[in-house]
Parts: structure tokens; sequence; C-alpha cells
């Protein structure tokens, strides 16, 4: 099982996304979890170019200890016909104070002559003096080739070139970018290729893509099979224009399936895991298709493929899920079968009969018609479920419920509202229909009508049902579901709630929008108080 190393650059390439940024706490967090994951380096940043990165390299060296990993700092070689010992940015890599460093170089004619307007031998000799100097100063040396494989088509012999001067004095990787993203695979194996052969075993040879043709992995993957050592790229693929190689794609790919070694023995278990902490951190949801990490990666809703895997899991899966530290779901829609709900009701832990498995069937096929969708509403479905099987409990009833909402003051040009409502509601300890039942008005303000409604009846039923109190809404998204029918479309609300333990979505669909919100949050709080067992 030959070595492939990973390098990380999550914390530099990763971060020029647009709407991603991250704190230097965050920045430290990360590197944390990709250390966990076993990756053999983590690019930190560039120091030197802001005052993030400068502080993100100064308290690594006290506040991250890393067992696995090794911490790079990124820069790029001298400027042209400048002198090593005055170059700010290679006194900076040195000042950042990592054992290995990362300069970016110019390796296509192209950019050497045009954009930094500079000769050939210049090109070359910029690149040399910049992999002296560091050595010198005790540092491994990885050397980025930017446009490497646009400018080897053009002029393979200043690519090669270029790469011969950092050989010669001593960079320990030589790693091929497709910086513009526009090489296919099999431009990738022919080239690298050409270039292990030239290079031998003097350097190892690696690969850095970008996915602007959705090639990304598949290049990595080309370029190992051609010779490369050593992979670059982001967690969840994240990188400036369309991203670069994902690392929970190309990782398992190469483990799992090609026998290669990537991460260090039970770490790739990890995977999922670091994968949604690191999403989380950045505020950057993980696409829920995702290969390997995604929810939805080993999640199955058709019925015909859910009563296979129950009686052969890999009858649809590619690889075990937990191999990748994911898992499988069984998603429950109008297309589920008997086999479905079953498999559904023994993962919530529900006792259902054959008469009961055939009603919830009858009933998804109906909501979903109306516009339900309960793939995406956990907590709907398994009331749902659990209402068939008359395992709910009434811990409250609503006589009524009214709304009304006042234009204040300053008028619709000044956004002045207000918002009140008044719930009508029946409970008591033994609920609403118990001996000692009492009917309770309560009124709340709100910004605006959910809240407002939210704020009624939780105030109506708390000294009855006082547990409610431990339960937030999170979130709030709508849906209008046939947009021609403008101002009278039917909405699907779905509301997100967590009592501090669990986090669970429920869902309501309406033609009126204050009767889906109702619906989603009846079943919000009705789910949260659900007895658990502990």
């Amino acid at each position: 099982m030959r070595l492939v190393e990973v390098f990380d650059t999550t914390l530099r390439d990763g971060l020029q996304v647009e709407g991603v940024t991250a704190t230097v706490d965050d920045k430290l967090r990360i590197a944390e979890q990709l250390d966990h994951l076993g990756v053999h380096y983590i690019e930190g940043g560039w120091p030197g170019a802001n005052p993030k990165d400068i502080e993100f390299f100064a308290r690594a060296q006290t506040e991250l200890s890393l067992s696995t990993s090794t911490l790079v700092a990124f820069g790029s070689t001298r400027r042209p016909r400048g002198k090593t010992d005055d170059d700010a940015t290679l006194r900076n890599l040195l000042e950042a104070n990592t054992s290995a460093v990362c300069i970016v170089a110019k390796s296509a004619e192209y950019h050497v002559v045009e954009a930094l307007q500079t000769t050939l031998d210049e090109g070359a000799a910029m690149i040399a003096d910049s992999v002296e100097f560091l050595r010198s100063a005790g540092r491994t040396v990885l050397v980025d080739m930017e446009h490497f494989f646009d400018g080897y088509k053009q002029n393979p012999e200043f690519s090669l070139r270029a790469i011969e001067a950092a050989v010669v004095q001593g960079a320990s990787h030589l790693v091929l970018c497709d910086t513009n993203g526009g090489t296919l695979p099999h431009e990738v194996a022919r080239i690298v290729a050409d270039v292990k052969s030239h290079v031998g075993d003097d350097a190892i040879i690696g690969i850095h893509c970008h996915d602007d043709t959705g090639c990304a992995v598949a290049n990595s993957i080309a370029a190992v099979e051609a010779g490369a050592g050593h992979i670059q790229g982001t967690l969840n693929g994240l990188g400036e224009r369309t991203g670069n190689t994902n690392l929970t794609t190309v990782i398992p790919n190469l483990q799992l399936k090609m026998g290669y070694t990537c991460l260090p023995d039970g770490r790739i278990e990890r995977l999922t895991a670091v994968s949604h902490h690191v999403a989380e951190t950045l505020n950057r949801a993980v696409d829920p298709q995702a290969p390997y990490v995604g929810s939805s990666a080993f999640a199955h809703k058709a019925g015909l493929h859910v009563s296979a895997i129950a009686r052969a899991k890999d009858a649809y899966e590619h690889v075990a899920p937990e191999a990748v530290g994911n898992g499988t779901r069984f998603v429950v829609s109008e297309m589920a079968g008997r086999a479905t709900i079953q498999m559904k009701a023994d993962e919530i832990g529900i006792d259902i009969d054959g008469q009961q498995i055939n009603q919830v069937i009858d009933d998804l096929k109906r909501l979903e018609h109306e516009g339900y969708q309960f793939e995406a509403a956990d907590a709907s479905l398994e009331l749902l479920m659990r209402r068939a099987v008359g395992s709910v409990p009434e811990f409250f009833r609503v006589e009524s419920m009214r709304v009304i909402t006042d234009e204040l003051p300053g008028g619709i040009a000044g956004g002045a509202f207000s918002t009140e409502a008044t719930v009508k509601v029946w409970v008591g300890p033994n609920g609403p229909d118990g001996d000692d039942a009492e009917r309770h008005v309560s009124i709340a303000e709100g910004n605006g009508p959910v809240n407002a409604i939210d704020g009624a009846l939780r105030k109506a039923i708390e000294r009855a049902v006082p547990r409610v109190a431990g339960i937030h809404l999170t979130d709030y998204k709508v849906r209008i579901l046939d947009g021609g029918s403008a101002t009278g479309a039917t909405t699907r609300v779905l509301l997100s709630a967590t009592d501090g333990t669990r986090d669970w979505t429920t869902i309501g669909v309406s033609p009126n929008i204050i009767e889906a919100s109702w619906r989603a949050l009846e079943d919000s709080l009705v789910y949260g108080l659900l007895p658990r067992e502990s």
C-alpha cells in the first residue's frame, strides 16, 4: 500500500471561497481537527500577508499541539531581480517558525514573461535562490509550481527547467498545480508521468487541482496513478471559484477503493465528523449529497432500494458507511414501501403492525401530495408514525387562536407594526380531557405572528407542562410551493428546535402561512414534550 501524503490547505486556499471567513480562534480549532483526522501537512496561511495570519502563526507556536500533522507556512519566491536576504516574504516565512514551508513559483513561460515582466533565466533563478535560502535556514521546502500544466503544454522545456531549479537546491516536494482548473485527467496523467520520469526519486511529486471542470478529484487520482505521492486539497472542497480538490472525496477513493495509505490507521473513520465540524466552524454547511460525508450519501428513499438493503446492506451501498464515520438512513416519502416504514419504525423504536403501516403509507401519499416533505422534517415524520400506533399523548388542546397586527404611528413606510396573539387552550396535569383540566386564555406580543403565537401558547401551558420552557426554536424557513398563485400560494414552513441535547425539524403546509406555521409549531412542541428513554 503506497503512501500518498495529504496536504490540507483549507486554512489558506479554502478560505478564498466567497462568503467564508474565519477568526484566528476558528483557524486554530480547525487545525486541531485536521490533526485529529491525521493529515500529513496543514497549510496555515501566508504569514505577513495580513494581521490575522500573523497572529495565527504566533499563537500556533504556544497554543497548537499537533501530534500527527506538520504545520506549514505559505509564501512565494523572492521578487524579480531581488535578493533573498532582504526579501520580506521569505523573512516572514522564517519568522513563522514552522519546520516546513511551501512557496509558490511561476513555472509557466507566459506568467514569467507577462505577469512578472522578467526573463526565463530570472524566473528559474528566483526559484533556485529561494529554495536555497530556506533550506540553508533548516526548513523543509515544498514548491507549488503555479500554472504548471498550462505552462508545460505551452513550453515544456521551461516548466521542466523550473522544476530542476527547485530540485537541485533541495526542495523536498514538487507540487504540480492546475491553477486555472482547466486540465483534464488524461492530460494530468501524461504530464505527471513525464515529470516523474524526469525527476525520478530526487523529490516527491505532488498534485494541486482546482475544480473548474469538475475534475479536481479525478485529476488528483490520475496524478497518483501516474506517480504522484502527495495530494493537496481542502475539506469539503472549499476554495476560490469552484473550489479545490475535495479531500473528503479523494481520500476515501484512494484509500478505500484503490489501496493507497493516506491517513494513519483508524483515522479515516473520523472523516465525516471532521468534515461537519469544519463546516459548522466556518458556517458553510456540507452539501447533503457530498460523497461519503453528506447526510444523504447513504440515504435511501426508493422502496425497492430499502427492501433490498433490508436483506443485504451492500445492495445499494458501494462502501460500508461506517468506514468513513457516516451511517445508513432510510428516508420516508410517498415512494416508501412497507419495508421502508418497518425499518424506520425499528430505527425509532416503535412497535407497528401491518395495518398501521398501511395507514402510514396512505397518510404519507396524501400529505406529500398536499406539499409536505417529510424527509426534511424528521420530527413530524416520527409523530405521524406514533399517531398511527396511538402513542402520542395529548399535552394540550387549542380551542381557538387569533392574531392581530396593527399599524403604529409612523405608518408602513416606517415599518412600525405591532403583532398580538390570543390563544385559548385546555390543559391540565392529566391532559386536556382530564377532570382537572383548565381553560386558559393567554395573550402575547411578538416580532411577527409566529413569534406572538409561540409566546401566547407557552404562557398558556407552561404551568401544567413546565418542560416547554426548555424547548427553543432555532430556525424558521418558508417556501412558496406554487408561485403562480401569487399571494394565494400554498406555503411550506420548516421549523427547527432544540432542547439543548436534541435537535429536530417539523413541517406545516397550508395556503394560509399562519396556519402552516401553527402546524409546524404545534408539532415541534409536542415532539419536544414526548417522554424520552434515559
